[in-house]
């Protein structure tokens, strides 16, 4: 099944922090794009990986035509035609810059969104920015809809200050779109809150649909209580529907597989292949058929407070 989500990158500043360098990806059969990828590197506020570092918060570029972004050339000969970089902080200190590439194909529907909040001028949160395919009444809705905290995917994110997994959006009362969810089969959403500087909040969106899902599993892994390990907090599968009972008693120690090395780095990482992975996430994950993984530190205050991977 193809996914919205079509290439991942991950940028790491370099050891004078003057420039961005390619650390790993993930592209499938888009090798002539990642050649393209491996061989720049960018400056402060220089493309799309630049750019979020300068802006310190999640940037979407729906076109790469007459635009700062600096592989327009390779990205249309791979059939990529937006981009969304996240970038991740560490407090002041940059841990990477995380960008996801999309086409624009009919078949391609679902979403990335940015909300944002500013305490001083509203006590909802609404949508700055978003990727959309071809799902141009969602895209209106979402435009024309706020949310107070606690209530749908953007608002239980910025109450909770951590990502949440959303399942059923089909039939929630709690998403406020129910009507244009429905209509184009968006079914769950991963919520990641990016900034919380007590002056402006952050929180990054991925909405799935049926036909072309973000990914095929999503988990997220925090801390236990002793700070140790981390163990299994949520999760959805198409493929395994307990996945709580999956995981149960399962932890992740520092530096084991991608799981552990992102909570110890607090840079994302990716996997092209789960057979490479010794992890129980990524044993459970390769034993219903899946291949690759991205995950994501989520980083607050400078502090460690979750991973949020997927599979595909």
């Amino acid at each position: 099944m193809k996914t919205l989500i079509r290439v991942t990158e991950i940028w790491v500043p370099n050891k004078e922090r003057t420039h961005l360098e390619f650390f790993d990806g993930l592209y499938g059969p888009l090798s002539d794009f990642k050649g393209a990828s491996q061989a720049i590197r960018f400056a402060y506020d220089e493309g799309l990986p630049g750019k979020a570092w300068a802006a310190r918060r999640p940037i979407i570029l729906h076109n790469f035509d007459n635009s700062y972004f600096l592989r327009t050339e390779a990205a249309r000969q791979a059939g990529l035609t937006s981009g969304i970089a996240l970038p991740i902080f560490a407090g002041d200190y940059l841990q990477a810059v995380i960008v996801f590439f999309c086409g624009d194909d009919e078949e391609n529907v679902g979403a990335i969104e940015v909300w944002s909040n500013t305490p001083a001028e509203s006590t909802e949160i609404g949508l700055d920015d978003g990727y959309y395919g071809t799902a141009e009444t969602f895209e209106w809705t979402a435009r024309h809809t706020k949310f107070r905290p606690g209530f749908g995917l953007p608002g239980t994110v910025w109450q909770t200050a951590m990502p949440c997994i959303m399942e059923d959006l089909l039939s929630s009362k709690r998403t406020l779109r129910r009507d244009s969810t429905v209509k184009i089969g968006i079914s769950k959403g991963v919520g990641i809150p990016c900034s919380f500087d007590g002056k402006r909040a952050v929180v990054m969106t991925f909405l799935s649909a049926l036909g072309t899902p973000i990914a095929r599993r999503f988990e997220i892994w925090v801390p236990n209580d002793s700070g140790d390990h981390l163990r299994f907090g949520a999760g959805h599968c198409d493929q395994a529907p307990h996945l709580s009972e999956c995981h149960a008693g399962s932890l992740i120690a520092p530096w084991e597989g991608a799981l552990g090395e992102a909570w110890q780095k607090g840079v994302p990482a990716v996997r092209a292949s789960l057979s490479l992975e010794a992890s129980a996430a990524a044993r459970s994950a390769a034993g219903v058929g899946l291949s690759s993984m991205v995950v994501l530190p989520v980083i607050q205050e400078g502090r460690f407070k979750a991973a949020v991977c997927w599979y595909f």
